[in-house]
């Protein structure tokens, strides 16, 4: 089945009792137990719910996944995951990875003896280097936010199943429709479902997909234990904004490119990050585990100064954090999704002081590409 219908097939799931072709939302904290020793599927809404059961299971089967968990947010779908392992086990997490996911390792995860290395993955020998006898997992973030950085993903898998390690992918930035981790191997896939799942910029949520059982255990034990879940409401959006996943993608996608390939051309810009570009040193790896680059790009112009006068003079794109929209959403990583990293760890990382993140959204991107032009007239040529 094609994705496209089969995120409408999993998205439209009719109400038993009604007909109801829209997944009802089910506001209730319990749930009426008509058995004295024998509960039903539902007992409280913290453990499980009708309509958040229809999100999980649309994202569980849009990865190919068995298993799918809906949470309150994108860093609590993570969090969780990362809470699955123990005082004294070691994870080499991407040096490229999301600020949020830098904030919980480095300072959060770290106070409960759960270690880390954060590793160039794209160096296989880096990678190996970094393994130690308590590694339990590989953590990717592919294409990583907000440079752009590619994961060979089966290369990492091959390396973590050699090991007995587990892999972790964040998927955000492609959605199931453009990447598919666990076709490849990874074990879990996470995603800030707030951005493309969603679609809108209307909700916040997050989620955690597996196969394997015994590690799916894991999730929704820490799910339930702490309490991290999507409400219902939320979860009836998320379902609502899913159904255009795929038409979003290809408009969203398919600009970018084209948008990529013009700020290549442009003098105030001296770098273009996007794996769909031929150019890009990730191209090859990219279009070998995905369908494109993808609706993400982020470009320098040299300067923060530069920066600032281009996201003071946008009329299109919102200037704002996160990313995923049918909006165009220009942000500033130094101050906004890394703020997190020092300017020394934003360095290594490759997040420049002119350095902009450019989310497409499904504008017309002739129409993007003339207010960029016309805001790069203001700026001072960088090269």
């Amino acid at each position: 089945m094609n994705d496209w219908t089969k995120i409408i097939k999993v998205t439209t799931v009719k109400d038993k009792e009604s007909g109801a072709i829209n997944t009802p939302i089910h506001l209730s904290s319990t749930f009426q137990q008509d058995d004295f020793d024998h509960f039903g599927e539902f007992d409280y809404a913290r453990s499980g719910n009708p309509t958040r059961k229809v999100g999980e299971n649309a994202v569980a089967q849009l990865e190919n996944g068995q298993y799918g968990y809906l949470f309150s947010t994108g860093m609590a779908a993570i969090s969780s995951v990362l809470e699955t392992f123990s005082q004294g086990d070691h994870l080499i997490v991407s040096k490229f990875v999301y600020g949020g996911t830098f904030r919980i390792l480095t300072e959060v995860l770290n106070r409960f003896g759960i270690s880390h290395t954060f590793v160039d993955l794209r160096d296989l020998k880096q990678v190996e280097a970094a393994i130690q006898t308590n590694t339990k997992a590989i953590y990717i973030e592919t294409p990583s936010n907000p440079v752009m950085n590619v994961t060979d993903i089966p290369a990492m898998v091959k390396i973590a199943k050699a090991h007995h390690l587990i892999t972790i992918a964040d998927n955000t930035f492609m959605s199931p429709v453009l990447q598919k981790p666990l076709d490849l191997g990874v074990d879990i896939v996470v995603h800030s479902a707030t951005k493309f799942l969603s679609g809108h910029s209307d909700i916040i949520a997050g989620a955690a997909i597996t196969n394997n059982p015994e590690l799916a255990d894991k999730i929704y034990f820490i799910q339930n234990a702490v309490g991290a879940t999507l409400g219902v409401t939320d979860t009836w959006l998320l379902l609502r904004g899913i159904k255009t996943l795929g038409i979003r993608m290809a408009q969203s996608s398919t600009a970018a490119l084209k948008i990529a390939k013009w700020l290549q051309q442009q003098p105030e810009v001296t770098r273009v990050c996007y794996p769909g570009l031929e150019s890009d040193p990730g191209y090859r790896i990219q279009m070998r585990q995905a369908r494109n680059g993808g609706a993400v790009l982020s470009f320098d112009v040299g300067s923060e100064d530069n920066a600032r006068i281009l996201a003071e003079n946008v009329q299109i794109p919102e200037f704002s954090v996160s990313l995923g929209g049918v909006e165009s959403i220009l942000s500033y990583p130094p101050k906004m999704s890394h703020a997190e990293l020092s300017p020394a760890e934003q360095a290594d990382c490759g997040i420049t002081p002119g350095l902009l993140r450019f989310s497409v959204g499904i504008e017309d991107p002739d129409d993007l590409i003339t207010d960029l032009k016309q805001a790069f007239e203001k700026m001072t040529p960088a090269k």
